[in-house]
């Protein structure tokens, strides 16, 4: 049995280090703003095109910025989920 549970760990080490390399590009306003995120739910970078930026109106850059994150992080965990699902099903883990 314990042989089975490091199986199931090295699988699920292997699957964290695909979901590192797993990039999730989004974009907003047209491509004003453009986020991506890993597979591991972190940023990788966040880029704002100057020329479509009306620096009269932060509060659009400001909401086209957090619509590309949320999208980007809902993507992302997507990935990861699905990555992931078929690895947690062989665990079994005390108190679930």
């Amino acid at each position: 049995m314990a042989l089975d549970q490091m199986k199931m760990l090295n699988e699920l080490r292997k699957a964290q280090k695909t979901l590192k390399k797993q990039i999730v590009e989004v974009e907003a306003g047209d491509g004003a703003v453009i986020v991506r995120v890993t597979g591991e739910l972190k940023i990788d970078s966040v880029k704002i095109n100057p020329d479509m930026v009306d620096l009269a109106d932060i509060e659009e850059l400001e909401h086209w910025v957090e619509i590309a994150v949320r999208d980007g992080l809902a993507k992302a965990q997507e990935i990861a989920a699905d990555t992931m699902k078929p690895l947690m099903g062989g665990l079994s883990l005390p108190g679930m």
